[in-house]
């Protein structure tokens, strides 16, 4: 009786710290932002960001991202790095295999759709991870610093992954050339790396030139750009009656059991809490920058009704909202917080 007393007290307070994190975080700027966006949607009011405003926000994120990194990662022995970044691949590897294969044998999807579907998953979403960096920050929860160069390793080997899975089980005439082209030459890939390089080289004199743009305004453009989303997203709330239950569903609990198993593999590979709460995010997230383009590329065939809804409208809603409170209650749990 002891024993079920005290689990059921463990248990009560796993729930409240969710509750509490989860309503703190609903009160946050950015993620009333993306709600205000689709509050504007649903009025059908003017309110809308040009293509070109879009795009720069994008770039700014991206690109602010990959230069804090790489000052981070200056400053970052590789007795540190090897071990989080062999969890980074070992998760971007098999996320997409273990989709692919749900997706096919139970949501009954085409080799095509399962593969794009998996290879939103496997790959990561930036606009996520520096969600959760913003949900730490407001928790006063320090994480690592290189954190944005695993967010760079998972970005692109899940796509190739998923883009593989689909050629050998459909015969689909993939051009991995033009595919690896699109990918290491996107925007995505060149902001991140480049700015990690940037970031890394010219260390720290070169942060305090670059981070009254580039580190104090982050914030502000982040909820800028969740504004803008929140108005796409409401804009494919209608796609929803497409996806069907079962993508509905896999959109949601997939993503829980990644950032599940990523929790104790990021204590493995000797990630703090807040680390491994920031792991688990990316572990978690679905991109919508980079692999729609790669799929539209390579499998013009695959329905944007099925991986954009599940990734945009789905999870990315999810995640940011009540997923974050829920990683960061794991890693607590995890790490006897």
């Amino acid at each position: 009786m002891k024993y079920d007393s005290c689990n059921i007290q463990h248990f009560t307070g796993f729930f409240v710290d969710v509750l509490a994190a989860l309503l703190q975080n609903l009160q946050t700027p950015m993620i009333l932002a993306f709600f205000l966006g689709i509050v504007a949607t649903a009025i059908r009011s003017d309110l809308k960001f040009s293509d070109g405003m879009y795009a720069g926000l994008t770039i700014y994120l991206l690109f602010a991202i990959g230069l804090k990194g790489g000052y981070k990662l200056s400053q970052t022995t590789f007795a540190d790095l090897w071990a989080p970044a062999l969890a980074a691949v070992g998760l971007c590897i098999a996320i997409p295999i273990i989709a692919f294969w749900l997706l096919r044998k139970f949501g009954k999807f085409s080799a095509i759709n399962a593969a794009a579907i998996a290879a939103h998953y496997g790959s990561v979403s930036a606009v996520t991870f520096g969600e959760a960096q913003a949900f730490l920050d407001l928790q006063k929860i320090a994480y690592e610093g290189y954190m944005p160069g695993l967010l760079a390793i998972m970005e692109i080997p899940a796509i190739l992954i998923a883009l593989f899975l689909v050629k050998t089980q459909a015969g689909s005439r993939v051009t991995f050339r033009t595919v690896l082209h699109d990918l290491f030459a996107g925007k995505g890939t060149v902001l991140l790396l480049g700015g990690l390089i940037i970031g890394a080289v010219s260390g720290k004199k070169g942060f305090e030139q670059y981070a009254p743009l580039f580190d104090v305004p982050f914030r502000g453009v982040l909820i800028l750009f969740l504004l803008a989303v929140g108005i796409t997203t409401g804009k494919r709330l209608n796609d929803l009656r497409h996806a069907g239950l079962f993508l509905v569903i896999f959109a949601i609990l997939f993503p829980v059991c990644c950032a599940a198993f990523a929790l104790p593999l990021a204590k493995w590979a000797g990630l703090s809490l807040g680390g491994a709460m920031v792991f688990a995010s990316l572990a978690a997230s679905a991109s919508y920058i980079a692999a729609p383009t790669a799929i539209r590329i390579a499998l013009p065939e695959a329905s944007p009704a099925y991986y954009l809804t599940a990734a945009l409208v789905i999870t990315f809603p999810f995640n940011i909202t009540i997923g974050l409170p829920l990683y960061l209650a794991g890693a607590q749990a995890l790490f006897g917080a």
